[in-house]
């Protein structure tokens, strides 16, 4: 039997905390809580998901440190994959927060066997990502440009300089891939 799961759930909520844990527990995970993303991208590594609260702040409710904390985790671990979550969602955040690289997204309140389904993809994708069994050539590339585009805030021009590439030669390969 291979080692258990290691999921770490980003909450300021001590309830949600405690029912993320009483969740995700069933799966024989090891869990680890916190109720604030400062310094959470030191153990990247040793996650294998991660769920993430996307508001911190008394109401708070753009999600602005929630997309910080996932651009730091990004940067930290490329691989790990993080699942979002708020209790004001949109389409429109749930859309941004997968361009921004999540790879899910959940409305609190949520349906227990969702959270752990979405929770179970998301850390056998990191374990796909770390064993580079997806990654080829072009992937690489777009994730360097979401990634890029995500630290700098959609800027284009800034983007384009982090990357070494001309805002035309950006908006070339954004296009090739669909972005």
């Amino acid at each position: 039997m291979g080692q258990a799961l290691s999921f770490l759930v980003v909450d300021d909520d001590a309830d949600v905390l405690k029912a993320a844990a009483a969740t995700l527990q069933r799966t024989g995970a090891r869990l680890h809580l916190m109720e604030a993303p400062a310094g959470l991208e030191s153990g990247a590594a040793g996650w294998d998901a991660v769920l993430l609260d996307m508001n911190f702040a008394a109401g708070a409710r753009s999600g602005a440190e929630g997309f910080d904390a996932l651009s730091r985790l990004q940067q930290a671990d490329p691989a790990l994959s993080v699942v979002l979550m708020t209790t004001y969602g949109g389409v429109a955040l749930a859309v941004e927060a997968l361009k921004r690289g999540a790879v899910d997204f959940v409305l609190k309140p949520w349906r227990n066997e969702a959270l752990v389904e979405a929770m179970a993809n998301a850390a056998k994708l990191t374990a796909k990502r770390r064993t580079g069994a997806d990654l080829n050539l072009d992937e690489l590339e777009r994730r360097a440009i979401l990634r890029a585009l995500a630290i700098h805030d959609g800027n284009v021009s800034r983007a384009a300089a982090a990357l070494g590439l001309t805002r035309p030669a950006l908006y070339r390969r954004m296009e090739r891939h669909g972005l």
